[in-house]
């Protein structure tokens, strides 16, 4: 039986998602359960490979389960639950179609970069934000996102290590709004989510510094520019620290989760916008 999780972590003491030989990761930790709790060795399969430090409201995975074992599938989130550590979620398991494979079955993914604007660390905020030490001009970190919308050659938006064929990628959208924690009266931050058909290494990071850099004055648009026709990483600023992104959903087109937390995780990204 193929089946599918909608899973959330905390990022901050994971060495990412993909096991490591030296590292606590979430895949191992999830493959960990699956032994404990029903007795087998499955592969656990992820929707992408987020990196040590990144969080996820709706990561989806994938394992086989022998069909010798019978639980009805929406219990295995329990069941996982139990043996999983507590910054490691199961919300959601189903069923998944026979070739279902949440890697290679995914149709697009949203990810959402969170700053707040401090002169100073804020406790409450510093776990998954990044601070940032002054309020940037949101009318010109929109005219930024809207370049970054579309298909491109990303290569500037990519750190070194990556092996992909290609650097061309899809954006569908890229959305910059103000926030506001209730716990942290009088911070302000800004949220930038993401939407595309696939990422670099480390892209939607870099698109979130050259977002943020334009914002506050210190990068040009005509550098944004020159860098999506040059592939120049030299031009964009800086990579942004990992514990400000989140994954937040991934589409597949069809509904794969139906309980309390499916809405828009693992089902609906934000639609294109032509």
């Amino acid at each position: 039986m193929n089946i599918a999780l909608l899973v959330s972590y905390d990022g901050t003491h994971f060495s990412g998602w993909q096991i490591q030989k030296n590292g606590r990761t979430v895949q191992g930790e999830i493959e960990s359960a699956v032994k404990e709790s029903f007795g087998c060795e499955s592969r656990a399969t992820g929707s992408g490979r987020t990196d040590a430090g990144v969080h996820a409201a709706g990561q989806v995975c994938n394992f086989a389960l022998p069909d010798g074992i019978k639980i009805a599938p929406e219990r295995i989130a329990d069941a996982l639950n139990v043996k999983l550590p507590p910054d490691v979620r199961v919300l959601e398991s189903a069923a998944a179609p026979e070739g279902f494979d949440a890697c290679r079955s995914a149709k697009r993914k949203t990810y959402r970069y969170s700053v707040y604007f401090s002169r100073r660390e804020n406790p409450l905020l510093e776990r998954y934000a990044v601070r940032y030490g002054e309020s940037p001009d949101f009318a010109r970190m929109g005219e930024c996102a809207r370049l970054l919308e579309g298909e491109h050659d990303f290569a500037a938006f990519s750190s070194a290590g990556s092996s992909v064929k290609t650097t061309v990628r899809t954006v569908y959208s890229v959305e910059t709004a103000p926030w506001a924690d209730e716990y942290a009266e009088g911070v302000l931050g800004v949220r930038i989510e993401v939407c595309g058909g696939g990422f670099l290494y480390n892209m939607v990071r870099i698109m979130a510094g050259a977002i943020l850099e334009c914002g506050a004055g210190k990068l040009p648009l005509s550098a944004v520019e020159e860098a999506l026709c040059t592939g120049d990483r030299e031009l964009l600023g800086k990579t942004m620290p990992a514990k400000g992104l989140t994954l937040l959903s991934v589409d597949y087109g069809f509904p794969l989760f139906n309980g309390e937390y499916s809405g828009g995780a693992a089902r609906t990204a934000p639609a294109n916008k032509e």
